[in-house]
């Protein structure tokens, strides 16, 4: 065969392709993403021009804009109607803008921006070499104990790295609970999963504890994204599509053009059913539900404890976003398949984590415990399957989120000569020794036991109401139960605080910068506020419950 008949083939069979169409991408209804995604881009620049000695401040002038901005972005989107009237699916069917996306971005990007403070506090541990230092290893890369390593304490190293770090995580978490098909959902879940991974790598002292929790959380976090991209594919090739909307017509039997090829798969349920479940796995994986919690109490306790702040508060609320918009977007169809197996998950979950945190020694590890048994209690909100059930789970997670990072802003206060004192042992008679942060960790602890005029409690009210008028009453017993196992255990704290003798070799509280006491006002304050006069907020996510489809 002649060259030019070969080249006459070629030309001819890519003629009738045409044009290909420019996607059309929806930029001011995507703005939170993209403002937080140019921010943590601005940091990356600002690590390899900046000179070090500036690199702090720089960093922190970006993502506080950054955050400040995309907040400030979410709020205009939502006051232009985007929440309720105007809901729309944006970026060709890719991300949704409706009122629970908009509700949970600003969750996240309050909780990032508080969180934000307590990564960069410098005024907790001793100045080493005169230079002050953060929570965070003077170099990542060098062995923990190695010369490397000393040569970077003495020459004052700071790892600024953790504030792109923060903001790519950030960005990942406002495109989770907001994405409308399921590979833009993978996409979210590594974008936010890595820099996570790498964060809780970063302490300062204890290395060798950090660095193991974080290959904890890379390994088994892994393993569920896994999961969760073997059951896209095998959604994929039940429905054809990775459209939520498409998906769930399919689900419903609504769907009307069918492609020979699909109409062989279709009938399949094994594919849907396996699908839907390992999606839902990999989702209760970042939730921390029973039984795919392992990770959570080693990580919370290696990691950093701002990163452990941060992580608790906000893959909570873009981890549970995502499952909402799964269960009630994609899946209202099966909704006789998963709500069975969620009951038993959150039976589990809830008695799991209160019974567990009883036996518990380390402040931190006692706060992953309560934070799985929280889960199961937003799990019961989630099972009740109406409109109320969606807003008791936004108000719950804007509640715990703020009250989280605020705890473990508290644990950093709390210091002896090895760093953070975290055994439960060193905070007896803390009470007498700094009555101050002893009382602002008491409110803490009484919002997350669900005590009346805290935020817990008006949470655990909403999302126990709904599960209730939902036909899930007993589920609610075993909330009760489980919540009156919990206070125990909360409460036990406040007494060793306060009702103990203070040791003489005892921790000393340290004194923190502004930026710290920020960051556990506010929390104070959304607890007070959350919890005295709850009905205004309750209302505002009441308004962003609908899902757009």
């Amino acid at each position: 065969m002649s060259a030019t008949a070969v080249h006459s083939l070629w030309t001819t069979a890519a003629d009738p392709i045409g044009k290909i169409d420019a996607p059309k991408i929806e930029y001011a209804q995507l703005s939170p993403m993209l403002i937080v995604i140019g921010a943590a881009i601005v940091g990356v620049l600002v690590e390899a021009f900046v000179p070090r000695k500036s690199r702090y401040h720089a960093q922190m002038f970006v993502s506080v804009v950054g955050l400040a901005a995309a907040f400030a972005a979410a709020v205009a989107l939502a006051a232009d109607g985007y929440g309720t009237t105007k809901a729309r699916i944006a970026a060709m069917g890719a991300i949704a803008v409706d009122g629970p996306a908009l509700f949970l971005q600003g969750t996240i990007l309050l909780a990032a921006l508080v969180a934000l403070f307590t990564f960069a506090e410098r005024r907790l541990d001793p100045a080493a070499h005169g230079n002050r230092v953060d929570s965070f290893a003077a170099q990542a890369a060098s062995v923990p104990g190695s010369d490397s390593e000393k040569a970077a304490v003495k020459a004052g190293f700071t790892t600024t790295e953790v504030f792109p770090l923060l903001l790519f995580a950030v960005a990942g978490m406002l495109l989770f609970p907001a994405a409308n098909d399921l590979l833009t959902l993978f996409v979210a879940l590594e974008v936010f999963s890595l820099p996570l991974y790498l964060m809780c790598a970063l302490a300062r002292r204890k290395r060798l504890m950090s660095q193991e929790a974080a290959v904890k959380y890379f390994l088994l976090g892994a393993f569920a994204s896994a999961f969760t991209l073997f059951g896209i594919a095998m959604l994929y090739g039940y429905s054809g599509s990775m459209s939520y909307a498409t998906i769930a017509r399919v689900v419903d039997g609504t769907v009307t053009d069918v492609t020979p090829a699909l109409a062989d798969t279709m009938g399949n349920d094994a594919l849907l059913l396996l699908g839907a479940a390992l999606i839902v796995m990999g989702l209760l994986f970042k939730v921390g539900a029973v039984p795919f919690h392992m990770w959570t109490p080693d990580v919370y306790q290696g990691a950093p404890t701002p990163v452990t702040g941060f992580m608790a508060a906000a893959t909570k609320v873009a981890a549970f976003g995502a499952l909402l918009r799964i269960l009630y977007v994609v899946l209202p169809g099966l909704r006789w398949d998963w709500r069975p197996v969620m009951w038993g998950v959150a039976i589990v979950t809830m008695l799991g984590g209160a019974i567990v945190a009883i036996t518990q020694t380390d402040i931190k590890r006692l706060l992953a415990y309560s934070s799985i048994a929280h889960a199961g209690f937003i799990l019961a909100g989630v099972i009740a399957t109406s409109p109320d059930g969606v807003s008791s789970v936004l108000f719950y997670l804007a509640a715990y989120s703020f009250v989280t990072i605020g705890a473990f802003a508290v644990v950093t206060l709390v210091r002896d000569a090895g760093g953070e004192a975290t055994h439960l042992s060193k905070w007896a008679g803390l009470g007498r020794r700094s009555p101050l942060v002893a009382a602002v960790f008491a409110v803490f602890l009484l919002a997350f036991a669900g005590i009346p005029l805290t935020s817990g409690f008006a949470g655990k009210f909403a999302v126990f109401k709904a599960a209730a008028e939902g036909g899930a009453a007993p589920l609610v017993v075993v909330g009760v139960i489980s919540s009156a196992i919990a206070a125990f255990f909360y409460i036990r704290v406040i007494v060793l605080m306060f009702f103990s003798e203070p040791r003489p070799e005892g921790p000393t509280v340290a004194v923190p910068s502004p930026l710290t006491m920020t960051a556990i006002g506010v929390g104070v304050a959304v607890t007070l506020v959350l919890g005295v006069a709850p009905q205004y907020f309750l209302d505002l996510a009441g308004d962003a419950g609908v899902f757009v489809r």
